[in-house]
């Protein structure tokens, strides 16, 4: 099977893990885009809990670290001691999920009506203030009430590609896998009304980026606010798991979208006993828990975890990120903070952590699951990556 990818390394130290000074001009560079004066900030997410509440946690940390007057709507299930920020930074909750529909209404459905409800919690709720920062798809009322007070500016944070492109990817995952559907194709009207409304759209990689001037968006429209590992995640002097399988990764969200099915489908193809596949997350439809069901139960070396996905990762050998479109991809750019090796895919963001030179990281084409199956053999047998299994 062959590897259609171009090799890449992190920038960074030896091992993999990001430097601490390209942390620190990230850093810098989160500061400058960000606009000076009395700032909303809202985002459906508990703060710091996933992708979307790290996000959110970034941009609230270089507030503080501006020392900007914020104060940022967001949903319930904060973390302990998260309720409140630093210099003049002030969290207030909401918990749109009380107007939510029933569970077997479909996902993408109780998706735009969780967007709704958070909107509009947030556009009563909204403070004075001079600046809106608020995430896609749940920011047009907002958007709209900021408008009518004449504040100086709103901005539009995109957490994903441009819907379009969203919607584009996520097509092509159901159709590959029609296990689930894609709350894509409920969001794609409204986030299309919030873009006209934005004085300022922040994306978080170059692939988010090219995909909105894809769609005619200007260039000047867009501002670049660069996302970073969370730092607890880091190597580990060098030790590794005792297992003498090899460990493969993968954290996240258990949906057709982030590239599941393939990955599994791909693991099973190969031969090799001594391969093991652990998928750290929940799925979100009976579907999905059904098709992981029988895949673990047909194969042991497919496993399911929860909890902190650290000590996996600090046992892997491998971390892969199949998904169909991602803005920024946090689980994998940890793994590379780690030091593990990262195969992901054409259609995410973190793609950018990775240099030119060396093989700490594969790009592949998305959905493509020969090329998967293909990379992951050849990492297996050490002939990329640096990743051999145990005694070879």
């Amino acid at each position: 099977m062959g590897i259609l990818a171009e090799p890449r390394t992190a920038r960074g130290s030896r091992d993999g893990a990001l430097s601490g000074s390209w942390r620190a001009r990230t850093l810098a560079a989160q500061e400058v885009a960000l606009p000076s004066g009395r700032v909303a900030l809202s985002c459906p997410a508990p703060l710091g809990h996933g992708g979307l509440g790290r996000h959110l946690k970034e941009i609230l940390d270089a507030l503080d670290r501006r020392q900007l007057p914020t104060v940022c709507n967001c949903a319930t299930a904060s973390p302990p001691g998260q309720g409140a920020g630093g210099r003049g930074l002030h969290t207030r909750l909401l918990d749109a999920a009380l107007s939510l529909p029933p569970l077997r209404i479909s996902t993408a459905h109780r998706t735009l009506k969780a967007s709704v409800a958070f909107d509009r919690q947030a556009a009563a709720r909204l403070p004075a203030a001079e600046h809106l920062i608020a995430f896609n798809g749940t920011a047009l009322a907002q958007m709209r009430a900021a408008r009518s007070a004449a504040w100086q500016s709103l901005a539009l944070v995109s957490a994903t590609a441009h819907v379009r492109q969203v919607a584009s990817q996520h097509a092509l995952a159901c159709r590959q896998y029609p296990l689930e559907g894609t709350w894509a194709t409920r969001m794609v009207k409204r986030t299309l009304a919030e873009y006209p409304l934005a004085d300022r759209i922040y994306v978080a990689s170059r692939y988010v980026r090219e995909s909105f001037l894809a769609q005619g968006v200007r260039d000047e429209l867009l501002a670049d606010f660069p996302l970073t590992p969370d730092p607890r995640y880091a190597g580990d002097g060098g030790a590794r798991s005792s297992s003498s399988a090899f460990e493969i990764v993968y954290i996240g969200t258990l949906t057709v979208v982030k590239g599941v099915p393939l990955l599994i489908d791909a693991v099973r193809s190969l031969p090799h006993l001594d391969l093991r596949l652990t998928l750290v997350g929940g799925w979100t439809t009976r579907a999905m828990r059904r098709f992981l069901e029988r895949a673990s139960s047909q194969d042991p070396r497919i496993v399911i975890a929860r909890g902190d996905p650290l000590p996996h990762l600090r046992g892997a050998r491998l971390y892969v990120h199949p998904s169909y479109s991602d803005g920024f991809g946090y689980a994998a750019a940890e793994a590379l903070s780690c030091g593990i090796p990262v195969i992901v895919s054409e259609d995410t963001g973190m793609k950018d952590l990775l240099g030119v030179e060396g093989a700490n990281g594969l790009i592949l084409p998305t959905g493509d699951r020969g090329a998967l199956a293909g990379a992951i053999d050849a990492a297996y047998r050490g002939e990329v990556l640096g990743t051999p299994r145990a005694g070879a």
